[in-house]
């Protein structure tokens, strides 16, 4: 446990006592055990204090996990030839470091959130929390935060229901809730393409087959191909990001959002509505998603506080339609329940007006970033490359020259500390082969600026 860091240094060991009554030991072999770890560095014997973690282990490799030591250099990677999902976990585990510029992280700058406000939020819902609320509250979740979601939808001019509101471990749980929820294990789905690689994973993990729909840069989903999809094979339902698309920060029309909401309520095919950006957009007046065109309970609207105002804290929701007791039910037997105090906290920084002012504080600084990043990107990058700019998030979708393989990009990048997620990990098919997602969402710094200009010249 000390070489791995699970003990770190100046923790407290075992004292001989509990180590012979727990280990069924005598007191001669816990002590010479002891006398073994101090022989090698990794303990020390304080006078009438006891046994801790020695602060100059002799094993160079100890080290608290996660913790860089001081002066390291940034991480060498070794990527392979890898699966989606394995490529998925490297990006994201190479944007764990500090000193790696996260152009391909799938988060913004945790600098962005109100920690300190929301921490006192939280402080003081758990202070005056009442107890049988902890048995209230299991799904669908906190009545608190539902009526405050619920009033979110009443001034997007949509009527949705308390009743029709479950809270979930963050957007990706009522995603796949809402997804196994509609299918059967063989069944097929439409997704875009390129599309969140979260649905792709979900979508394998429930055994679905998947049809491909392409999306239009700066308009999303083709509806004419969709149409064309629904016709020729047995679709049971379909997963769309309607608002700021995730990668290409697309989004379609009001209009459009209807026109999806008619097509599937025609023919009885359940919409798995995922709107974890659309508070990140930057108009003043918000586009609705296209649950305010349903009619008939068929569309599963999910969202999200981790993208807006709480990372970490994994706190979701989906307003289920005609699904809700199916839901609730698939809830009770996956996690039984959120985390009450992180709800209730969530819901008083709602209803004191101090989430509408954090949003627009956020909104305006990634559209700062963006407009910086895009400035880099202009003078770096090489005028073949076509960049989607959308309207919020902090998310850039990167059109390469066909002579540029983006995992060999995405290699060689992380030889000089920048991450990027390359295009194949975005479809089930590994197309988008030259394309690039890129993070804007972390302000403009000396290293980011570094980052962009090798990126660019190694594009070139």
């Amino acid at each position: 446990m000390i070489r791995s860091g699970a003990l770190g240094i100046g923790d407290p060991l075992p004292s001989i006592r509990s180590l012979y009554r727990t280990r069924k030991i005598s007191p001669a072999t816990a002590q010479s055990a002891y006398q073994q770890l101090i022989s090698e560095g990794l303990a020390e014997s304080r006078p009438r204090s006891g046994f801790f973690v020695s602060a100059k282990p002799a094993d160079s490799r100890w080290r608290r996990p996660h913790a860089p030591l001081a002066g390291a250099p940034v991480p060498r990677l070794e990527p392979t030839r890898l699966e989606v999902s394995d490529l998925v976990f490297q990006t994201l585990e190479a944007s764990r470091h500090r000193e790696v510029v996260p152009l391909g992280s799938a988060f913004p700058s945790p600098l962005l959130f109100p920690w300190k406000k929301l921490a006192r939020y939280l402080g003081r819902s758990a202070r005056h929390m009442d107890p049988w609320k902890t048995v209230e509250s299991l799904p669908p979740g906190s009545l608190e935060l539902r009526r405050q979601i619920a009033r979110r939808y009443v001034r997007l001019g949509m009527s949705v229901g308390i009743e029709e509101i479950v809270v979930t471990a963050g957007a990706l749980e009522a995603l796949n809730l809402a997804l196994q929820t509609v299918t059967r294990p063989g069944d097929t789905i439409a997704v875009e393409s390129p599309t969140f690689y979260g649905c792709l994973q979900a979508a394998e993990r429930a055994q679905l087959k998947v049809v491909e729909i392409p999306t239009r840069a700066g308009e999303g989903i083709d509806l004419i191909a969709l149409e064309a999809a629904l016709e020729r094979e047995p679709i049971r339902a379909c997963w769309v990001m309607t608002t700021l698309q995730h990668p290409t920060g697309s989004s379609l029309s009001l209009e459009r959002k209807q026109q999806l909401a008619r097509m599937l309520a025609e023919r009885s095919i359940p919409l798995i509505e995922d709107d974890a950006y659309a508070e990140l957009q930057f108009a003043a007046k918000p586009l609705p998603p296209a649950k305010c065109f349903d009619r008939r309970g068929l569309i599963l609207h999910c969202g999200s506080f981790s993208k807006c105002l709480a990372p970490g804290y994994r706190i979701g929701w989906v307003a289920a339609g005609r699904f809700t007791e199916e839901i609730v039910r698939r809830k009770m037997e996956g996690s039984i329940a959120t985390s009450l105090p992180v709800q209730l906290g969530i819901a008083e920084m709602l209803r004191s007006g101090g989430y509408d002012a954090h949003l627009a504080r956020l909104r305006r600084a990634l559209a700062r970033q963006q407009a910086d990043v895009l400035r880099s990107i202009e003078r770096a990058f090489p005028r073949e490359c076509q960049v989607t700019v959308p309207a919020g998030g902090y998310f850039l979708w990167i059109g390469c020259p066909d002579r540029v393989d983006a995992l060999a990009v995405h290699r060689a990048a992380l030889e000089f500390g920048v991450t990027v997620a390359p295009g194949p990990i975005f479809s089930a098919r590994r197309e988008f082969a030259h394309h690039l997602r890129l993070n804007c969402g972390h302000p403009s710094t000396a290293p980011l600026e570094r980052g962009l200009e090798r990126l660019g010249r190694l594009l070139a």
